[in-house]
Order: structure tokens, then sequence, then C-alpha cells
């Protein structure tokens, strides 16, 4: 019988990268008032999903590309100009519309987000052939899981939570358009299910992390933005979904490459050892709480007491400054965004996870 196409330790993986969005469909299930058509989250929320978890999550690129000497000598140039140039741009899009840079930042977070799933799917399909039927239908149903909510969104009009802020995304309510769409969406995934059937039986073999990537996928964004329609329980199955397989992802990455991290590289040492993995969060959690506090010390100023900022008083920036500020802030998010495109491609002799991982591991 075929192996399943684990990638490093099937328990790790199964808690950090397939449960994730199985776990929080459950307590929402289970607790349904604390999350379904609540329009605000509470502050341990925002503590736990926000800025430990979203924010948290991108600060871990920093361990495969400016943490990491071998690929910062290999990839200098990339990884200079990459956030040089989205300041620019961040700069010049705020300056002529504020509305615009938080609305073309959405669609780029919802293309990022989308891609990772894809890239999870492909990874626990890697030694499947990517050109038979039951790939191409995979990739269908792996796209159309993100991309048919996020219509339904669009389509259905403003729900009681938003991606960045208010109105960021462009809605068009049609009531036939969206018939159409949902009719589409049930047909594909009976297809879908009938098919897995099928070649289970066939073949005598079902892929689990595949199929649970996504099944996944489709029930924490379906359940996350159509079923229901509360903040806490978009932002819970939003962000856990995909942050916190993005941290496991990236510390497994360094614990098969530790061996091979340059010795020099005391640090990345350390953090990828054995205990190594509570200094790996703690710097990451460092990172977003400092970029958090710059947030709302200048523009959301709605957490000073986590901030313990209550005491200072409140500075208002005027347009001029805010062009700079916000772009300036957003960097980390949009280096993450742009960069994980393509960091798991970069040396890619280096990434090949029991010699088995395509240069299509984990893109995002």
């Amino acid at each position: 019988m075929k192996k399943q196409p684990w990638f490093g330790n099937p328990l790790t993986e199964t808690l950090f990268i397939l449960l994730p969005p199985f776990f929080c469909l459950l307590i929402i299930l289970l607790f349904p008032g604390a999350f379904q058509n609540t329009p605000e989250m509470t502050l341990t929320g925002w503590v736990i999903l926000v800025l430990l978890i979203d924010v948290g999550h991108v600060y871990t690129t920093l361990y495969r590309t400016y943490f990491d000497r071998q690929a910062l000598r290999k990839q200098r140039n990339i990884l200079l100009m990459i956030p040089f140039v989205a300041f620019v741009a961040g700069v010049l899009i705020y300056s002529v519309s504020s509305t615009w840079f938080w609305r073309i930042l959405a669609y780029v977070a919802v293309f990022h987000f989308i891609r990772q799933q894809y890239g999870f799917m492909r990874l626990y399909s890697r030694k499947e052939s990517k050109k038979s039927f039951s790939a191409q239908l995979d990739k269908i149903v792996i796209y159309m899981a993100g991309l048919y909510p996020v219509l339904y969104w669009h389509l259905k009009g403003p729900r009681n939570f938003n991606w960045f802020i208010e109105n960021d995304f462009y809605y068009l309510p049609s009531t036939s358009i969206l018939n159409i769409f949902t009719g589409t969406y049930f047909i594909i995934l009976a297809i879908y299910l009938f098919y897995q059937i099928y070649i289970a039986i066939k073949d005598r073999y079902f892929n689990i992390p595949k199929t649970a990537i996504i099944t996944g996928t489709l029930a924490s964004w379906y359940f996350g933005i159509v079923y229901f329609n509360g903040d806490m329980a978009f932002t819970l199955l939003n962000v856990v979904s995909h942050g916190i397989p993005y941290m496991a992802l990236v510390w497994l990455h360094g614990k098969k490459k530790q061996p091979a991290i340059d010795k020099q590289n005391r640090f990345l040492q350390i953090v990828f050892s054995r205990n190594g993995i509570w200094l790996f969060l703690l710097i990451i959690f460092l990172f977003a709480f400092i970029e958090e506090s710059l947030w709302d010390i200048t523009v959301w100023k709605e957490h000073k007491s986590i901030f313990g900022t209550a005491g200072l008083p409140n500075i208002t920036l005027n347009d001029k400054l805010l062009s700079l500020i916000v772009p300036l802030l957003s960097l980390p998010q949009v280096t993450h965004y742009i960069l994980d495109g393509f960091i798991w491609k970069i040396n890619k002799d280096e990434i090949k996870w029991n010699n088995e991982i395509t240069k299509d591991v984990a893109t995002a």
C-alpha cells in the first residue's frame, strides 16, 4: 500500500497544519452565541487571533529570508529591492487614495491566502501527476474553495466583518449572478466527492493529508464567510486556518534544514534546536507586539490598554504623514505577501524534504 505523503512528523502536521480549520469550526459550533452574527471582536479574541497569530505569522518569513545568511547572500538583491519597491508603491497609492490603498492590499491578501492553500495541496500531492484529471480537479476545487466565498461576499453585499477596513471590497450585489455561482459551486463539489470515492475504491488508497487540506479549506472559507456572519467567526476560521499552518511549515522546514544551516549562523541553530520553538515564537510575537503598538499609537488608537499607552497624548497625523506611516507599517505584511510567492523556490535543492518535494512546495 502507498505511504501517506507526510514530509516531516505526521503528528505535528496533523495537529498544526491539517486540524486548525476543523478545530475552529468545532469551537464555533460549541459556542455559537460568541461567534455567530457578532459585529465586533472581543479584546481577548483580538490579542490571540490578530496580534499573535495574524500579525505574528507574517514575521516567520524572516526565518526563511533575512535571518538566513545563505538565503540573504544568494538572493540579496531581491530581498533588499522588494521592501523598497513595495514602500514606494504604497506611498504613491496612499497619496492618491487611502481607500484604494486598503482595497488593493485586501485583494492582494485574498490572493495570498488562496494561493497558500493551493501550495499546501500541492505539497501533499507532490507524488501525483500534475497532468491527471484528478490533479486538475483538485486544483479547481482548492481555488473554488476560496474564490466562491469571496464572490459571495461581493455579490451579497457587506457582512458583519471586513478584511481590513470598512468597504475595502468593491461590492456589486446581484442575486441572479450569485445563484449561478452557487449552483456551479455545489455541482463541482458533488463531482469532486463522487470522484474521490471512486478513486479510493479503485486504487485502494486515500490521500489523507491532501484531502484534509482541501476539505479544511472548503469548510473554513464557506463557514467563515458565507454561513456565519460574525467578525469572531470569520477571524477565527480565516486567521487560524492560515496563520498556524504557515508557522508550522516554517518551523518544520527549519528543523529539516537545521543540520545544513551555516555553522556561523548560531542564531538559527538555536532557534531550530529541539527546544528552540519557544524562542521561535517569542521573536515573532515580539515583532508583532511592536508593530501593532505603533499602529495603535499613530493610526487606530483602539487598544491602548494592551500596549500601555493610555497615558500618552493622542497623536494626530496629517494626510502627508499618514501617506508615509501607513505604507511603512504595512511593509512587513506586504513584503510577506510578495516574498511568500517564491521563497519556497529559493535554493530548491535545500528544501527537498525527503528528496520528494518539487518546486511547487508551499507556493503561496
